[in-house]
């Protein structure tokens, strides 16, 4: 899920890191002041493809995938969460390198497959899937459907008993105790998403009556946005007592444990990278740990990153159409702004407003000399893409950048508000680009509309 502001209250770590400067150095590049992304500069791409758009850098991904599967031991399997980013060119490139894919909708599930995944390898969570969703998962073998509750079990049963052959369910668990640590944290508080810990036995006993299920595995969601290695270790430890428990009462060992996702990316100033050797190094105590334990030994060790496989490749572009100063405040307008990347904006989960990394990518020469609000196109005050930033002088025609634009940007946002055209999104590498999604008409908000209006109020 996108950035959160949930623990805003806490004070801010004196060390602050300038991530754009730390993004430019690890990934792309700088020519004569402008950004290069995959080789190009941004001022050539946005003039080829017109702005706002999206920009992904390959290379980007692919050194993030090989930093995520040299850290995690090799019993480990990565299973892409879409919601991410669900664009067909990102499921296709972590396909190609073994990735299963996580969904949590029969659109994803239609993503999935026009991938080329194998329905195998896809799990299938995410509460209030409907029936139709999960008939079409049975149909076509999902390798398992995630269960949140004795309701959704009850469905997925009644399904499979018609197809014929039962069903492979993993039970979805809401820990009974809070491990604290990420952005969002759903332990040992109610929650919309699985079965609360403490009802686990129950369940099992209810679930044992419906015949066409098998469960095979347990799926955990404590937090997400995690930066603290210790954190995870612990979340995945005390997801293998919780494992331990739900084979001890299956009496049988279990087939798989998903971990879920929580490996975080920095947005914020006082935020830090992930360790990733010191994560490693933990990872292979808890695989040695399991290696000896009957119950779990045989299991498949799931994570479903998205985040941190896609945030770092993606620039979200906008130019610089007006700025003004209204009672002694600075305003950048650009020509895209929280319908595009509501995360950006604030208002997709922090309860304090604070800024992306954001920079002037064609002035990148320049030291900041001026506190500026940038906002976008919108008719609302909500529109803010970063307040009271540090920028070099502003002018129109300018192009500002939003880093960590690769995940929960494009595909979390409200595009449809106001009618602005959709951003294309373009893959850039080695100094090759291509559009992976074109950018959305106008006329395309017609497209699905009733055309013949004015029948409907004849007398």
């Amino acid at each position: 899920m996108p950035p959160s502001s949930a623990s805003s209250d806490l004070p801010e770590s004196p060390a602050k890191t300038d991530h754009v400067a730390e993004l430019v150095r690890r990934h792309f590049g700088i020519v004569g002041g402008e950004l290069l992304v995959g080789g190009l500069p941004v001022g050539e791409l946005a003039k080829r493809h017109g702005t706002p758009l999206f920009l992904y850098d390959r290379g980007v991904l692919a050194r993030q995938w090989g930093a995520l599967r040299d850290t995690l031991p090799e019993p480990f399997e990565i299973f892409y969460s879409i919601k991410a980013n669900p664009n067909q060119a990102f499921l296709r490139f972590f396909l190609d390198r073994g990735c299963g894919l996580e969904i949590a909708s029969s659109g994803e599930l239609c993503q999935a497959l026009a991938a080329g995944c194998e329905p195998a390898r896809i799990f299938f969570a995410g509460p209030g899937k409907s029936e139709a969703e999960l008939a079409a998962a049975l149909s076509c073998g999902v390798g398992e459907i995630h269960v949140e509750s004795l309701l959704e079990a009850a469905r997925i049963d009644a399904l499979a008993s018609r197809g014929g052959s039962p069903a492979r369910i993993a039970l979805r668990v809401n820990p009974s105790a809070d491990v604290a640590g990420g952005s969002m944290r759903m332990g040992g508080r109610a929650a919309p998403f699985g079965i609360d810990e403490d009802q686990l036995d129950a369940v099992v006993d209810q679930l044992a009556r419906l015949k066409a299920l098998k469960v095979v595995g347990l799926h955990l969601f404590i937090g997400t946005q995690i930066l603290d290695h210790e954190v995870l270790i612990r979340q995945y430890r005390a997801g293998l007592d919780t494992a331990r428990r739900l084979a001890a009462k299956l009496d049988r060992p279990l087939e798989t444990i998903d971990f879920g996702g929580g490996l975080g990316v920095p947005y914020f100033a006082h935020e830090h990278r992930l360790d990733l050797a010191l994560l490693r190094r933990g990872l292979e105590s808890l695989v040695a740990e399991v290696a000896v334990d009957s119950a779990l030994s045989g299991a498949r060790l799931i994570v479903e990153p998205g985040r941190f496989l896609t945030a770092e490749a993606g620039i979200y572009v906008v130019r610089a159409s007006d700025v003004k100063v209204s009672r002694g405040k600075k305003f950048v307008i650009a020509d895209g702004g929280m319908n595009h990347h509501l995360a950006a904006s604030g208002n997709l989960g922090q309860t304090i407003k604070r800024n992306f990394p954001v920079a002037v990518i064609n002035k990148l020469d320049l030291a900041p000399s001026e506190a500026v609000d940038v906002v976008g196109p919108l008719c609302t005050p909500l529109d803010v893409v970063a307040r009271g930033i540090d920028l070099p002088p502003v002018g129109v025609g300018d192009l500002i950048g939003v880093f960590q634009s690769g995940a929960y940007a494009r595909a979390s946002s409200p595009l449809g508000f106001l009618s602005h055209p959709t951003p294309p999104e373009v893959l850039v590498e080695d100094g090759y680009d291509r559009v992976i999604r074109r950018r959305g008409r106008d006329e395309d908000y017609l497209s699905d509309q009733v055309q013949d209006l004015p029948a409907l109020f004849e007398e």
